[in-house]
């Protein structure tokens, strides 16, 4: 009930604050004898980790996960996997200033409405620290998924909007991805974003992003036709990452302005496979997965705690104005993208656990067709 855990046959609960002595997640449902270690989950939580760049906040955290329990020898044992990661540079008096101030924009007041008490210090479970605990998770579920499906899913991130500006789909490149502070497949985007964001940073402003998460070698067949489909676990999945906004799958919003001809998309085969022309839908039709990449995207609104001073009230009633000190995200979207990876690898990894219990098959099935 209280809203702390994700998923039904691989489920995981995110534990930790911010500023405590460290946060974590418990997974269960991990199948036994599949190989894990710290090393693979160290990569995905090294991308997220602050610090990185000018780009991004500099707080200082290795972001080094222990693996508690649930693996010996280095297989998994199907008991539960505890990760832990410690917190490490946390300053709690940067926040001595605003614990009685609600920051416009951010959770303070509707925490405090909520559980009559808040962790003022860096925002408690409503900080975007708590997706170091979903990356470490998802970095659990790639190991399940290249252990039960091959060839296992590709998911790759992108930020593809920062403010106003977007990339150009024409110039997008995989390979650029790991080449700039942004995550951006646009090398002429990612000059553009560093000019831009430098400037808002100095400004002492925030900006929104857009985040584009994409799944290849997704086998048709996962998802349920009604209420647990696909797109909206994924939907669900990235819209509960902290300051989500926005999601949509394939065309998304687009689809709106289109034809039915158009937006369709047609099929034909190729060979003994049917194949697909186009992919306006994202890899999804009834909530169920098509074979063809899964598309994913979701916005990501600007970050609350700002150097600009804004009219707020206090917890007594006081009009006030409040300005935030500390060390945060110009545009916190820049992180978001191995998160996004992490909630993808997390729902394609329940699903795909939720089919094999529902039909026995050792992997989804490709459907046979009767001979004219």
């Amino acid at each position: 009930m209280p809203g702390n855990a994700f998923g039904q046959a691989f489920t995981f609960t995110t534990w930790g604050e911010s500023h405590g002595p460290a946060l974590g997640c418990v997974i269960d449902g991990v199948p036994p004898q599949v190989p894990l270690s710290e090393a693979d989950l160290q990569g995905w939580l090294d991308a997220r980790k602050p610090g990185q760049s000018r780009y991004t906040t500099q707080r200082r955290e290795s972001d080094t996960v222990r693996i508690l329990s649930g693996v010996f020898e280095g297989l998994t044992t199907g008991t539960p996997v505890c990760l832990m990661i410690e917190n490490e540079d946390q300053r709690s008096k940067d926040y001595s200033e605003i614990k009685d101030k609600f920051r416009p924009g951010h959770a303070d007041y509707t925490y405090l409405a909520k559980y009559g008490i808040r962790d003022y210090r860096g925002g408690g479970r409503s900080s975007a620290r708590e997706t170091a605990a979903r990356v470490a998770a998802g970095g659990v579920a790639r190991r399940v998924l290249e252990h039960l499906l091959a060839p296992a899913p590709l998911i790759r991130g992108a930020l593809v909007q920062m403010g106003p500006h977007e990339v150009d789909r024409a110039n997008w490149d995989w390979a650029q991805v790991g080449a700039n502070p942004f995550f951006a497949p646009d090398a002429t985007a990612a000059t553009t974003w560093a000019g831009y964001l430098d400037e808002v940073r100095k400004a002492g402003s925030s900006i929104g992003a857009v985040v584009e998460v994409v799944a290849d070698n997704v086998p048709a067949g996962l998802g349920e036709p009604v209420y647990d489909k696909i797109d909206s676990d994924l939907a669900k999945a990235m819209m509960s990452i902290n300051a989500v906004k926005g999601v949509e799958i394939g065309n998304g919003f687009a689809a709106a302005a289109t034809s039915g001809e158009d937006n369709a998309d047609e099929m034909r085969m190729a060979g003994e496979t049917p194949t697909f022309l186009t992919n306006n839908n994202g890899g999804a039709l009834g909530g169920i997965t098509t074979g063809q990449p899964l598309v994913c995207r979701f916005a990501v609104k600007p970050t609350s705690s700002i150097t600009v001073a804004r009219q707020t009230v206090d917890r007594f009633g006081n009009e006030v104005e409040v300005q935030t000190k500390g060390r945060h995200d110009p545009c916190v979207g820049i992180r978001a993208v191995p998160v996004g990876e992490a909630m993808m690898a997390l729902v394609l990894c329940d699903h795909l656990l939720r089919h094999r219990a529902q039909t026995g098959a050792h992997g989804p099935v490709t459907p046979a067709f009767d001979e004219n």
